[in-house]
């Protein structure tokens, strides 16, 4: 009896947590789409700022955060899983090893301020790229480069023993192994793991102030040594700095929706992908 209590407690609490959760959620989705659907609509996601950013639309910025995430995926998706991979697979487990692991985590933590102080220093100074879209999407890519090794390294620990033993038993190597076992089981987590980090660097906004973001541009390129506009910032500044905050504030609820669906659609990507990679290995 004093078992299915404590289960009930339990279930209780749990489910309490839940819908507290969601229900604030809802109401702050509630509240940004009855503020900004107003404002929302194909001129102002296809337009230039206008009249000091009072009017217009935000293309620049949309341009601007695209460019950043694909800088960002490009830079930290490779040595993520090149790291998990080797921690996983052919690391040894000694001190040194749980050492690395335990920094790796400690790195997940780090304020994202501290990310963009290190890449102003490191990328904007002393490699000389200055405040442009790569020193941003360098910094971001460290951003996110803990987050990808965790992510990577928890999917491969989730391929089971068997499977490995059974390409050993096959006359595989272990480079063989990996490579055409453990990483494509694997896979469906990995891609996972990465558009989900990419989806939250996307929304930062003190790494790119210290790196490369601008508060207007009014002739946006893919250039990557020059600075750019970006939604997380040109939130912050419509928000916050600009002079006639009451005379934006419509304009910063849409942007704050417009990038609210730039990260559901990311996600969405990385949901489908998983489901996707998952069924065609379960089919193979």
């Amino acid at each position: 009896m004093k078992r299915k209590l404590l289960e009930y407690l339990e279930w209780g609490s749990l489910l309490m947590s839940t819908t507290a959760v969601c229900f604030f959620l809802v109401v702050i989705l509630w509240d940004l789409a009855s503020k900004g659907a107003g404002s929302l609509s194909w001129d102002f996601v296809s337009r230039f700022p206008e009249n000091g950013m009072t009017s217009g639309g935000i293309l620049p910025a949309i341009i601007g955060t695209v460019m950043l995430t694909v800088i960002t995926a490009i830079t930290a998706a490779p040595f993520g899983i090149c790291c998990a991979i080797y921690l996983h697979e052919y690391a040894p487990d000694t001190p040194v090893t749980r050492l690395i692991r335990a920094s790796i985590r400690n790195l997940a933590g780090v304020p994202s301020v501290i990310f963009g102080l290190f890449g102003l220093a490191c990328f904007v100074q002393a490699l000389h790229l200055g405040t442009s879209l790569l020193s941003a999407g360098l910094t971001l890519g460290l951003l996110s480069l803990p987050y990808i090794i965790v992510t990577s390294e928890e999917a491969l620990h989730r391929v089971p023993v068997s499977i490995r033993e059974g390409a050993w038993a096959l006359g595989a190597t272990h480079f063989e192994m990996v490579r055409d076992i453990v990483v494509p089981s694997a896979l469906p987590g990995i891609i996972t793991g990465i558009i989900l980090a990419v989806s939250r660097a996307a929304g930062e906004t003190a790494p790119i102030l210290f790196t490369g973001a601008a508060y207007y541009i009014n002739n946006p390129s893919f250039s990557l040594d020059q600075e750019f506009m970006a939604l997380p910032y040109h939130l912050y500044m419509l928000s916050t700095q600009h002079q006639s905050v009451d005379l934006v504030r419509p304009l910063a609820y849409s942007t704050a929706l417009v990038l609210i669906i730039v990260v559901l659609l990311l996600n969405l990507t990385a949901f489908y992908i998983r489901y996707k990679s998952s069924k065609d290995h379960a089919t193979a």
